[in-house]
Order: C-alpha cells, then sequence, then structure tokens
C-alpha cells in the first residue's frame, strides 16, 4: 500500500481537488484506492464528491466501528474515509490511543494500492502527524505569491523533520504548461539555495471554467468533464504517479 498525503501552505489551492481527481483517476488505472479526510477540522472530502456518509472517522474514533467498516464507497470506485467535524481531539491524543488509530489503517494494506491522505493546510500537529505517517509528500500551490511563499516554508519545515524527506509539488491554476514549470523551477531554485534540498515536480493543472462548474456540482472533474483541459492534466499527474510506484516496486523486487 503506498501513502500519499496532500497537503499545500495555505488553502484555497486545490488540494482537495487534487485528492479527490487524482483518487479517481489511479482508480480507473485498476488501482484499490482510499481516500482518507484528514482534515479533522474543516471536513469537506463528502460535499466534493457529493457522497453521505453512515460511519465517518468520528465513530471510529470512538470505537463504534473500525476503519474497514466506516469506508464509503465513492464515485469512480474508490473508497472514502469521510472526516466528521469536530475529531480534532485525536491529535492531542497519548501515544498509545494514536497508535491504536494508525494501527487501523495499518489493516487497509491487504485490499489497498493507494491510501491518499487529504490533510489540513498548514503545519499544525493534526497535519504532521499524517505527513509523518506518509512514504511520500504531494505539495500543492498556485501562482500566487502567497502560495508560493507558503509552499516554501511548508518544504522547509518538512525537511527539518526529515531531510530524506520525498516532496512532490503540483502547481495548480496555471495558464500554460510553462508557466507550471517556470513556477516550479523558481520554488526549487529556492529550496536548492536555502535548504540544500531539491523537490521533485509532479504536474500542473490548467485553468479550466469546466473545473469550477464541477467544484460547484460536487462532482470530480475527471468525471464530469472527462475532456477538459483540467481533467486531462489530473489523469497525467495519476499516471505519473502510477508509474512512480510502480518503479519503486520493480527495484524493491529486484534487491529482494
Amino acid at each position: 500500500m503506498k501513502t500519499i498525503a496532500i497537503t499545500s501552505g495555505k488553502g484555497g489551492v486545490g488540494k482537495t481537488c487534487l485528492s479527490t481527481n487524482l483518487s479517481i483517476a489511479l482508480s480507473h488505472f485498476g488501482q484499490n484506492v482510499v481516500l482518507f479526510d484528514a482534515d479533522l477540522q474543516l471536513a469537506n472530502v463528502d460535499v466534493a464528491l457529493g457522497i453521505r456518509a453512515e460511519k465517518t472517522l468520528r465513530d471510529v474514533v470512538s470505537g463504534e466501528v473500525s476503519l474497514k467498516d466506516a469506508l464509503t464507497p465513492g464515485p469512480g470506485g474508490i473508497r472514502v474515509a469521510v472526516g466528521g467535524s469536530a475529531i480534532g481531539t485525536l491529535m492531542t491524543a497519548g501515544p498509545k490511543r494514536l497508535g491504536q488509530f494508525f494501527d487501523q489503517i495499518a489493516s487497509l494494506q491487504d485490499s489497498t494500492d493507494f491510501l491518499i491522505y487529504d490533510t489540513a493546510a498548514g503545519l499544525e500537529n493534526r497535519v504532521t502527524t499524517f505527513l509523518k505517517n506518509s512514504e511520500e509528500t504531494i505539495l500543492v500551490t498556485t501562482p500566487d505569491p502567497t502560495a508560493i511563499t507558503d509552499a516554501y516554508a511548508t518544504a522547509k519545515v518538512l525537511f527539518k523533520k526529515n531531510p530524506e524527506a520525498t516532496i512532490r509539488v503540483v502547481v495548480n491554476m496555471v495558464a500554460c504548461a510553462e508557466e507550471g514549470y517556470a513556477l516550479f523551477g523558481h520554488l526549487n531554485s529556492v529550496c536548492k539555495r536555502f535548504l540544500d534540498r531539491e523537490l521533485e515536480y509532479l504536474g500542473h493543472v490548467r485553468q479550466d471554467p469546466k473545473a469550477a462548474q464541477a467544484t460547484r456540482a460536487r462532482k470530480p472533474v475527471v468525471l464530469l468533464s472527462p475532456d477538459s483541459a483540467a481533467a486531462e492534466d489530473y489523469v497525467h499527474i495519476a499516471r505519473a504517479v502510477w508509474d512512480l510506484s510502480r518503479n519503486v516496486r520493480g527495484r524493491q523486487l529486484s534487491a529482494a
């Protein structure tokens, strides 16, 4: 099971849109995907997907159900761990309680190819806990100068906590591919200069009115408008994630 945390330095950059569309695109590649709403204060993945959950993570934390039993079928064949509201107390729980919770996440291993955490923006403890328990991080930013600045600040903290961290960048809301490459190049050069660390470019998502329409309709654009520019970009990112995962697995098998 590949665990990936999707995060951002600030809100409003399209983090949840990436999480939902990436999950569905990976499912269309034949992968078993669980999308985990790890924004424990403002959980909204269920809203973005247009689904209603009978059980949420609140029920898991209270001990009423197991994590497996709390997963809700989502569009495109994914399963969703819906966050529920006001369960931030989990992140202030003691090591024993936290360990029990993440043990349940490990129980998804045999039935899941990708576990995608849609975290909150920023770097408070409830966010970094999920980042620490992920194999890699996808950092979402936009051309907005404050988003770029906050993305750098996020990378700085992540590298400080784990100098060997794998951080891949998606630049959202760009006019064209060239803008995405240019913005990543600037961000990466700053990281190399001041942190002596490099980021990896995962892809970009072009500005697209059909993406905004899909958000208002509470349907991922890869399903509502699969021929749109934004949907093509999400599928391209999913292909890159899948290819990277297969390459890692291939190296692990060769080493064994």
